[in-house]
């Protein structure tokens, strides 16, 4: 199953202006942010938790943010 990172991407945009900056608020490296936004690598809920509170994500937009399937 592959998800559609676009939406947080995009409000990661919105809110911190670079993966750069959100990758170091959250206290992840670079990398790692890239291969959780490519479907590399999962998100731990403690991480989702993080980000939606570093970017101002309801709790009940989690699955539009996190898990939201990827059309083939």
């Amino acid at each position: 199953m592959h998800y559609d990172y676009s939406k947080l991407i995009g409000r990661i945009v919105e809110k911190k202006k670079t993966r750069r900056a959100f990758s170091q608020e959250i206290g992840m490296s670079e990398r790692s942010l890239t291969l959780k936004l490519h479907g590399k690598t999962s998100w731990k809920q403690s991480e989702i938790e993080k980000a939606c509170a570093i970017l101002d994500i309801d709790p009940h937009e989690i699955p539009v943010y996190f898990f939201a399937l990827k059309v083939q």
